[in-house]
């Protein structure tokens, strides 16, 4: 197929398999350090304290990035704003891989930093699925990108132990050998995308609404303005965030919750691999719902489901057990239900003349939100025992169902012209 005579559901097609392929490999390249970011920030930091903080620092530079990757992709288009994030991905677990050797908490800060920035190119790719999809397949469009992070997800953590083992072969830490995959991962992704996301979907879908030959530099309206004049979009930001804060100050916590307990980091690696499957495996289903029966029902839904999965994590004794196998798979579920239902009300209702501006707001605060709880459940662990830390994420969980009646008020009201 020649792309650039390829008509509009053709380029959609075209779309979504790349997208899908960067995702699988990308998803990768993230978290098959999820398992061992914590150990390695304890072991360099010293305290149970200050496990987190390598989560966290990875959370804080995906929020960063995201307002970095929206301006390159508003300026122009997916495409290089993807490429970017990869990369810098890839530097991020160069410098994680620096920091083992010399033994040094700051460079860990740094590189989970730049870490931070694939997964917000992840995170960007799930809308870049939506660009030009139809409203009656939009949320199908997104969950499927989504589902593709299954694969490179689940596999991920599972390379953990191999990786550690590669790692005495290079003669690094093996805690290290993770994130020396993961930069191989990124960088396959950074290739994939770079070279197939052609022509851009974003700068087709401006050129299909315009009518005109699609730019690079586009004006777009103020993030404080669209929000206040299609306010149903505060409502689905918060709920995206309020998700995606219990799910990360939950999961960074279960490996050293685990290894207090004796768990191997095989069994770690298990558990993680079930929480990822959870999040992804489903998405597809999700999104026919959200697609079906609306997205507010879903995203309640999501709120709900993660409501369970705390308590089952706040019975979970240290080490392995039934609950915190349940609890963290309920967990990411649970996320999977309100991000799709959420991400979906976010694509479709922003006007396409802010949309990057949009979802680079929404995604910045998803990832703040995630970083206060990634901070805080670290002291909380420290200081209370994990079931508190649960407790803790209830919270978030409950502001999800608030989120989402409040959507129910408000996605009634036709959507402004962009």
């Amino acid at each position: 197929m020649n792309p650039s005579a390829a008509s509009p559901a053709q380029l959609q097609r075209r779309t979504v398999q790349t997208l899908v392929v960067t995702q699988a490999v990308g998803a990768l390249g993230i978290t098959i350090g999820i398992a061992t970011a914590s150990l390695l920030a304890r072991k360099l930091s010293g305290s149970d304290k200050l496990a987190g903080m390598a989560q966290t620092a990875q959370v804080l530079g995906a929020a960063l990035a995201a307002l970095l990757l929206a301006r390159i992709m508003s300026r122009r288009g997916r495409r290089l704003g993807l490429v970017a994030g990869y990369l810098l991905g890839a530097a991020g677990c160069g410098i994680v891989v620096l920091a083992g050797v010399v033994e040094s908490m700051p460079l860990l800060i740094l590189g989970a930093v730049l870490l931070g920035s694939t997964s917000s190119a992840n995170y960007a790719a799930r809308y870049a699925a939506t660009d030009l999809a139809t409203a009656q397949n939009r949320g199908r469009a997104l969950s499927v990108v989504v589902w593709a992070t299954t694969i490179g997800a689940v596999l991920g953590p599972n390379l953990t132990g191999p990786a550690a083992d590669a790692a005495d072969v290079l003669g690094i830490p093996r805690l290290t050998g993770p994130f020396a995959l993961g930069a191989v991962g990124m960088l396959v992704a950074a290739l994939v995308v770079g070279t197939r996301l052609r022509p851009d979907p974003l700068l087709v879908a401006r050129e299909l609404h315009a009518g005109t030959t699609p730019t690079t530099a586009v004006a777009a309206p103020r993030l404080v303005d669209v929000l206040r004049e299609r306010p149903v979009l505060v409502a689905a930001i918060t709920g995206l965030a309020a998700a995606h804060a219990v799910m990360i100050s939950v999961m960074v916590m279960t490996p050293l919750h685990m290894e207090h307990g004796h768990a191997t980091l095989k069994i770690i690696g298990i558990v993680i691999s079930l929480h990822v499957l959870g999040m992804f495996a489903f998405a597809p289903l999700v999104g026919l719902a959200s697609d079906r029966f609306g997205r507010v029902p879903v995203l309640a839904t999501g709120g709900v489901v993660l409501l369970v999965s705390l308590l089952l994590c706040a019975m979970a004794p240290e080490g392995s057990s039934h609950e915190i196998f349940a609890g963290l798979f309920l967990l990411g579920v649970g996320w999977s239900l309100a991000t799709v239902s959420a991400s979906t009300l976010v694509a479709e209702q922003a006007p396409l003349s802010a949309l990057t501006t949009v979802q680079g707001g929404a995604d910045l605060v998803m990832n703040l939100a995630a970083a206060g709880g990634s901070a805080f459940s670290g002291v909380i662990v420290g200081e209370l025992g994990f079931p508190a830390l649960a407790g803790f994420a209830s919270v978030f969980a409950a502001v999800v169902l608030v989120a989402a009646v409040l959507a129910a008020q408000l996605v009634r009201r036709p959507p402004l012209a962009a």
